[in-house]
């Protein structure tokens, strides 16, 4: 029987509460987002608003999407010295 590959994000998305908090903050500014779309107006300080919720959600996203990465990197690391053991030359 084959079992279906899960990629890092998907074991991230699942353990790591950096990858959950930047989540539930991407999905809070997309509501905003929503919520401020029901108008059928926008305002100057709405538009301002809309600028300001993108450039938040697109810097969350950034983040996220940053945190695959640095697990793969541990997890190579954590491989290539199990031990977590260095040596006394790489202390100083």
């Amino acid at each position: 029987m084959a079992t279906a590959q899960r990629s890092p994000r998907d074991v991230i998305g699942e353990t790591d509460a950096e990858y959950q908090r930047l989540a539930e903050q991407h999905r809070q500014y997309e509501a905003q987002l929503q919520q401020l779309f029901r108008s059928p107006y926008l305002n100057s300080e709405d538009l301002i608003e809309e600028i300001r919720l993108k450039k938040l959600k697109l810097h969350v996203k950034d983040e996220w999407n940053a945190l695959p990465q640095a697990f793969t990197v541990r997890a190579h690391d954590i491989r290539s010295n199990p031990s977590g053991i260095t040596s006394l030359e790489n202390l100083s």
